[in-house]
């Protein structure tokens, strides 16, 4: 999908990508539920509109939103997810158990290429680290991720990730623990 010739931005995002979001594989070969408090159904058009509350499970997989439009046309296995919201978020547990966490303006779920493409305000969290910018692209299969910048406040359009060292994630872990054991 990306050219050989990327950027060394983009080179260490794909790093921080294959290092640490990898989803369950399970999680693909489970149904696809979709919840809403209203939902048009276009049968000619193979389109679905979910309004109002609108949460997408599969697995441990879920996206929530304020609506989502379903895109059927292309066959059954090729659904494509559009959810938008403000933000509209989405959560996972990786194989090793680790959640990855993400959110945007509109989330972007293709079932065949599973792919998940965040736009507008996008980030994706996993363990302690971040990525943010425009845009987000992961693919679930190749373990890639595509972030681009766009104009922002500062008018720069920059990407950012933000690595947490592991001293800084355990010292951070141990005051948690002794603040836990503080209030009990």
């Amino acid at each position: 999908m990306y050219k050989p010739l990327i950027p060394l931005a983009t080179s260490l995002l794909l790093v921080f990508a294959s290092a640490t979001v990898s989803a369950t594989e399970d999680d693909f070969s489970q149904p696809i539920k979709v919840d809403a408090k209203s939902q048009f159904v276009d049968g000619k058009n193979k389109k679905s509109l979910f309004k109002d509350d609108v949460r997408i499970i599969q697995g441990s997989l879920t996206i929530n939103a304020d609506e989502v439009e379903v895109i059927a046309s292309n066959g059954e296995g090729k659904e494509v997810f559009v959810a938008r919201g403000t933000p509209a978020s989405y959560s996972q547990e990786l194989e090793d158990g680790t959640p990855v966490s993400a959110k945007a303006n509109e989330i972007r779920y293709e079932v065949e290429s599973r792919t998940i493409s965040l736009t507008g305000s996008a980030e994706l969290k996993q363990d302690t680290s971040m990525v943010q910018g425009d845009s987000i692209t992961f693919d679930m299969i190749t373990e890639q991720l595509l972030a681009t910048g766009g104009k922002n406040s500062d008018g720069d359009g920059r990407v950012t990730t933000v690595f947490t060292p592991e001293t800084i994630r355990k010292n951070t872990s141990k005051s948690d623990q002794k603040e836990r054991e503080d209030n009990q």
